[in-house]
């Protein structure tokens, strides 16, 4: 009995991968059209749309943090107020990175002030008992964890540079929920 050291070639054809060499080149060529090449599959008005209002969410979010860090009072709160303002800063570094994506897209990103609120997923809040800043933050982050979940399942692969980036942008959002839960638990 033989035993060979190396298995029986097959007629199995390789096949390599080879870019398309004249899309990469055409994708050169129109260089007017910044970052969105002919290869992106997603539906950009739509995107632009879903992020402007993504961008209305986390300015609102901003400026209910820091109402809550501002206005929150007493000694024994000054871990919670620093809280509020970190998650005010990390809510502004997602409205920076959602304006970037729409210049990126072609889009403008809307900052008016006139309709900030109407284009939120989120709500302000004006409480002035730090438990009820908690729970007002709490439920907020909860409706945004859901907003990028929606808007992460309807670009689907269409777009994958924006649904990374929601994705990345939905993990801090669920942080910064059980970050009030835990607060809350105080």
């Amino acid at each position: 009995m033989s035993m060979t050291k190396n298995p029986p070639k097959t007629d199995v054809k390789s096949t390599h991968f080879h870019l398309d060499k004249q899309a990469i080149r055409a994708a050169a060529a129109k260089i007017d059209e910044g970052a969105v090449t002919e290869g992106y599959r997603g539906n950009r008005e739509e995107v632009i749309a879903m992020l402007n209002d993504a961008l209305a969410t986390e300015l609102l979010c901003v400026m209910r943090y820091k109402r809550h860090y501002y206005t929150a009072k007493g000694l024994e709160i000054e871990a919670i107020k620093g809280e509020f303002l970190q998650h005010a800063q990390e809510e502004q570094s997602h409205a920076d990175q959602i304006a970037e994506r729409i210049v990126q897209l072609n889009g403008e990103p809307d900052f008016n002030p006139k309709t900030i609120a109407e284009r939120s997923h989120a709500q302000y809040d004006e409480s002035a008992d730090i438990k009820d800043m908690i729970r007002a933050n709490l439920v907020e982050e909860r409706v945004a964890i859901e907003a990028y979940r929606q808007m992460i399942e309807r670009i689907g692969d269409d777009d994958p540079t924006t649904k990374h980036m929601l994705i990345q942008i939905m993990a801090q959002e669920e942080e910064h929920a059980d970050d009030m839960s835990d607060l809350l638990g105080l």
